[in-house]
């Protein structure tokens, strides 16, 4: 994400956009924690790790492309509000109709 206006992965980011990188990550994730209890070398899942990786970039870029000024008031609330997504419910549902997923 060389993009100055992409936003680095904070908590705040990390937690506004969870519950799309859940829907649309899910199976490398899975395929990485798979990965993690089969081998005891990190090593060994740097592969899947990258993917993971990969699949929250790819995520973060598509939120930015589709509805950065939405998103960036979501985050910067759970940023002011200690990522309490109770305090932040209004631009929640702001960003959630703006962003609208690939599948």
């Amino acid at each position: 994400m060389a993009d100055a206006d992409v936003p680095l992965p904070t908590s705040a980011v990390l937690t506004a956009v969870s519950k799309h990188v859940g829907i649309r990550c899910s199976k490398v994730n899975q395929a990485y924690m798979q990965c993690k209890a089969e081998h005891s070398n990190p090593a060994d899942c740097l592969g899947p790790g990258n993917e993971v990786t990969g699949c929250l970039v790819d995520l973060l870029k598509e939120v930015h492309a589709q509805a950065p000024a939405e998103f960036k008031k979501y985050y910067e609330c759970l940023d002011y509000n200690s990522n309490k997504l109770h305090k932040c419910r209004t631009e929640q549902k702001a960003f959630e109709a703006a962003f609208k997923p690939k599948a």
